[in-house]
């Protein structure tokens, strides 16, 4: 197979062996993979993958065929088109990923929708759901709305009955957000003027989170799973406790094997459903090849893109 691969924080592309599904894993031939920040920085030498998972070739998530499984596999997997979210080894032209771990593709989802769906939306339903126990009718703010996982939140949060408010740093992309379910879109720099909130998702880190701290309704619940903007803030504990929030923290990829299965048995029966019916859209900023994933990850790095980046497997890829 070939596989992106971290080479002193250089990016190149080589061949290695291709994996052998474990007992309960399957082989997924991939034809897409979303780039995320955890790629960034793990090229930077800050995130490591979780045991099991290759070290050195980066990707967290991936849409393919399932091409093997292994032995105690017992559901008719093979042919089957999937993404799944992973600790590592996305980026190649083959992934090993426990069976348990895949979503199953609609139809009329094309490859490159798919590269980038697993990642933004588990996060986004996990974060939502699972951590903030968003209800209908619940007022969430989304910070950094217009990257991978804020354009998903936005949605997820529109279809489960939220009123969202969707914050980015210009007003180049309120349309678009509006037009996937935002009730309201604004400018960080409008956050201090808005009503009350009951569920922060805070994507961007201490920037935003400092503004958003002023607008929590009582019982709030801040989820914090972005620090770009900064992993420290002032926090005026009587405001807390005045508001009886509460703030808590997620990641998806140091969670346990079982952990991640709970959360995909979740999104599976909750949104794949929704997503066949045309429900969700992921919107995707640009598409490059699997050879040219430095150019990828310096585009990611761009302020002003919407949606996800995603890397093409269209056809082996050469060494370089």
């Amino acid at each position: 197979m070939h596989a992106v691969v971290i080479h002193e924080g250089a990016l190149v592309v080589e061949e290695r062996p291709t994996p052998d599904p474990g007992p309960h894993d399957v082989l997924v031939t991939v034809r897409s993979a979303g780039v995320n920040a955890a790629d960034l920085l793990q090229r930077q030498g800050y995130y490591p993958a979780p045991a099991g998972w290759p070290v050195d070739v980066p990707g967290l998530e991936l849409a393919g065929v399932v091409t093997a499984v292994g032995a105690h596999v017992v559901e008719p997997l093979l042919g089957r088109r999937v993404c799944a979210i992973v600790g590592g080894g996305a980026q190649a032209t083959h992934c090993v990923v426990p069976s348990e771990h895949l979503l199953f593709l609609p139809d009329h989802v094309s490859w490159n929708e798919a590269g980038g769906f697993a990642e933004a939306f588990v996060t986004a339903y996990d974060a939502l759901v699972s951590q903030g126990l968003l209800a209908p009718h619940d007022r969430v703010l989304v910070s950094g709305a217009s990257g991978g996982v804020g354009v998903a939140a936005v949605q997820v949060a529109h279809t489960l009955g939220a009123h969202v408010i969707a914050v980015t740093r210009t007003p180049e992309h309120h349309d678009a957000l509006r037009a996937l379910g935002a009730n309201e879109a604004i400018t960080v720099e409008q956050v201090d003027a808005i009503e009350p909130v009951d569920v922060v998702l805070e994507l961007v880190g201490a920037a935003h989170l400092s503004l958003a701290l002023h607008v929590l309704a009582p019982f709030a619940r801040v989820v914090v799973i972005g620090v770009g903007a900064g992993a420290r803030v002032d926090l005026d504990l009587l405001a807390l406790m005045r508001a009886r929030s509460s703030i808590t923290g997620s990641t998806l990829r140091s969670r346990s094997r079982e952990e991640k299965a709970e959360i995909v048995a979740l999104v599976n029966q909750s949104l794949v459903s929704r997503w066949t019916a045309g429900a969700w859209r992921v919107p995707v900023a640009a598409t490059f090849p699997l050879a040219d994933a430095a150019v990828a990850y310096d585009y990611f790095s761009r302020r002003g893109k919407f949606g996800k980046v995603v890397l093409r497997v269209d056809e082996p890829t050469p060494l370089v």
